[in-house]
């Protein structure tokens, strides 16, 4: 019977927001969401589902293009030169708020050129070690290579990725040398790990858990600023070592710059709806994601800490991709 009743609730509240989005004629066509990232990948099965579910909600199609390019550069600079009228998105990763850091010259800006709209997810990381490794804890890592200058190393799939802008953050934080790896993508940094070719390494959770699981790997730490309800016992890198350490990948929803308020705050109230919906937060929780919905502000302030922090980190580990 509650079951019933919630499913009908459900259904109301999707005809009310459709009714509401039709009262004021947006939307009349299709919307669409440029993706940031390559088909396949964590940040685009969120972005399909968040799509499919602002179709039914619509009663308009909401179209998913993907466009990788340049680490996000291509998706960035489409979405900043379209039409703001609330008909093309974009669905931007943690690259997002990196890229002005890596790149002098980018064709927009990541702050005055888009209305940013709401977070949707954030991916925490963890902290993972060879298993021959002596070290239990993030501080237990710090300490042995405060002790050992240069000899740990960590691996990283990226150059300008997570998982390296997580090991550089680290190491200025701790005030530790630990040396960058580079490999090709991450499972061929989990794998330096496994293998003992590397000490350690950031991964998000759902690479690294199976092998955490599987007893290939130990886990140090969550490298987010909370515990993962998937390894609850697991503390964090800022609560057992450095305070503030905080490397979630994040996913969010913006438009372009001049975009109405009112159509802004119609597309917030639905991404708030979408990411309550039992089914969607229990596909999430399995790409290793916690949604999250926000107002504009806010996703508007966690862009620029994000911009603020990660510059910091680049112009620490003295990282370019061009000249």
């Amino acid at each position: 019977m509650k079951a019933c009743c919630a499913i009908a609730a459900a259904g109301l509240l999707a005809l009310a927001a459709q009714q509401a989005f039709a009262a004021d004629g947006y939307p009349s066509k299709a919307i669409r969401l440029v993706v940031i990232s390559a088909p396949g990948g964590t940040t685009d099965v969120l972005a399909r589902v968040i799509a499919q579910h602002m179709t039914e909600s619509f009663g308009q199609p909401v179209v998913t293009d993907n466009r990788p390019g340049g680490g996000g550069i291509i998706a960035s600079e489409i979405t900043a030169k379209s039409n703001p009228d609330g008909y093309t998105l974009l669905y931007a990763h943690t690259a997002y708020s990196v890229l002005p850091s890596l790149h002098r010259k980018l064709n927009y800006h990541p702050v005055r050129d888009f209305a940013p709209v709401s977070l949707t997810a954030l991916f925490p990381n963890l902290l993972i070690a060879n298993n021959a490794l002596p070290a239990r804890s993030a501080n237990d890592l710090i300490a042995l290579a405060r002790a050992q200058p240069g000899k740990l190393n960590y691996a990283a799939g990226t150059t300008g990725g997570t998982a390296h802008l997580a090991g550089e953050l680290l190491k200025s934080m701790a005030g530790v040398d630990i040396v960058h790896v580079p490999y090709k993508g991450t499972g061929a940094q989990l794998t330096a790990v496994i293998s003992g070719e590397s000490h350690v390494t950031f991964a998000t959770l759902p690479a690294a858990l199976p092998h955490v699981k599987a007893g290939r790997v130990r886990a140090l730490a969550v490298a987010a600023a909370r515990r993962s309800p998937a390894l609850p016992d697991l503390p964090t890198v800022s609560e057992s070592a450095l305070p503030g350490f905080d490397v979630s990948a994040w996913n969010g929803i913006l438009a372009p710059r001049g975009t109405p308020r009112a159509t802004v705050d119609r597309l917030n109230r639905e991404l708030h709806r979408i990411v309550a919906i039992p089914d969607v937060r229990e596909r999430a929780l399995v790409q290793g994601a916690e949604l999250i919905a926000n107002s504009p502000e806010q996703f508007a302030s966690h862009i620029k800490a994000e911009i603020a922090k990660w510059a910091g980190v680049v112009k620490f580990a003295g990282i370019r991709l061009e000249q």
